[in-house]
């Protein structure tokens, strides 16, 4: 029986996605879970891999097509057998789920004729036409059932449809850019964000550090950076505060069961957050290898849907960049956000007196709906104090 390979949905809001290559060509035979083909969506440039075995036959999508959610783009078939002749758009069921268990394209039942229907438009699609002055009479949807998608509004704004008085684009931004920049902008007007500082001294912290990569030298162990030192003493911090690693749901709190590190690393077009599942669990050597390897990847436009799928917690180190402090944006459903600047030497009081200490700034941003700020200080004093003694929490 053959197989439908169609456009997955890696999140919830994800309404199209960009096919950027083939991994096999037509005629080739592909075995379940090897990489089959790349999409480009809002967070990242994803691997798809492939959803059983079968002859990569009947491909309808070209490379450089943005691509709705659940529609079929090719078949799996088995020797001497002839893909379906009709290729329509599978029950977009997909969104639904989470999770790295749609890492493979979905499976979809055999295609069936779509039922007119009046023209839609996705509730992300009507804020962007409102925000860009386009009218939606005048656009053609791409998605199912003729569906408006935000793609379409952007396309015809760029387009002879942008109103004569807006100002000509000085670029012209990936899907991944543009989305991003909606993504933020709406997590900045919709969650109440506040923020706190923090000062800490990182004295032990560089100490630690510099130990650990001594002995991973004779050992030939990974030498961990500051950043996953930050990664380890966060993730076992959270893990004692369960409001910092909840989610918001629009109507209630939802405690998350793992704690889940995104760290936002910067890519081409952007910055995708890339997740070290459980890290209060793992050793920091462990923590060292998956943040390597997903910094690999991500630089290689490589990353795999379970790599930016499922973060509870985001850090953002802009430290090697040299900025003292920074705000960060909450990624929802994310309650929160650490956001830390450069180690720098400053003079700081010791016993009431003037001393030179590497200092460096912690600001958190949090969602206001999920945590209050006596919860969120109490968590970045508790931060604050692990940093100080890496030791006991590097244990």
């Amino acid at each position: 029986m053959a197989i439908s390979v169609v456009m997955p949905a890696l999140e919830m809001a994800q309404e199209t996605g960009k096919l950027l290559a083939w991994r096999k060509k037509e005629g080739e035979r592909v075995t379940k879970g090897e990489p089959l083909l790349e999409i480009e969506t809002d967070k990242a440039v994803v691997e798809i891999e492939a959803p059983g075995d079968g002859i990569l036959a009947g491909v309808t999508a070209d490379v450089g097509a943005v691509i709705p959610v659940g529609e079929t783009i090719a078949w799996l078939v088995a020797a001497g057998e002839k893909p379906p002749v009709k290729s329509a758009a599978a029950v977009p069921a997909a969104r639904a789920s989470s999770g790295p268990e749609r890492a493979a394209a979905a499976v979809a039942p055999a295609p069936a004729e779509r039922a007119a229907t009046t023209t839609q438009i996705s509730p992300k699609a009507r804020r962007l036409a409102k925000d860009l002055g386009v009218d939606i009479n005048k656009v053609h949807g791409t998605g199912p059932d003729g569906t408006i998608t935000s793609e379409d509004i952007q396309n015809f704004a760029d387009s002879k449809g942008a109103p004569a008085s807006a100002p000509a684009a000085s670029e012209t931004l990936s899907q991944v850019a543009r989305l991003m920049a909606e993504r933020t902008t709406q997590s900045w007007t919709s969650v109440p964000h506040f923020f706190l500082v923090r000062d800490v001294d990182c004295s032990e912290l560089i100490a630690a550090q510099k130990r650990i990569c001594d002995e991973s030298e004779k050992t030939q162990s990974p030498a961990p950076t500051i950043t996953d030192l930050l990664i380890a003493l966060l993730a076992r911090v959270i893990a004692n505060h369960r409001r910092m690693n909840a989610s918001w749901t629009g109507e209630a709190i939802r405690s998350n069961p793992e704690v889940n590190i995104s760290v936002a690393m910067a890519v081409k077009d952007g910055v995708v957050g890339a997740v070290i599942h459980k890290a209060n669990t793992l050793k920091l050597a462990e923590i060292s290898t998956q943040r390597r390897e997903l910094t690999e990847r991500a630089r290689a436009g490589r990353l795999r849907p379970a790599d930016i799928s499922g973060g509870t917690f985001t850090l953002s180190n802009l430290g090697m960049y040299k900025v003292d402090a920074f705000s960060a944006i909450i990624t929802p459903p994310q309650a929160a956000v650490l956001a830390v600047g450069t180690i720098a030497d400053r003079v700081t009081a010791i016993d009431g007196k003037p001393a030179v200490r590497p200092m460096m700034t912690m600001t958190l941003s949090s969602d206001h709906r999920v945590v209050d700020g006596a919860r969120a200080a109490e968590f970045l004093s508790e931060l604050a104090d692990a940093i100080q003694i890496p030791e006991k929490g590097l244990r």
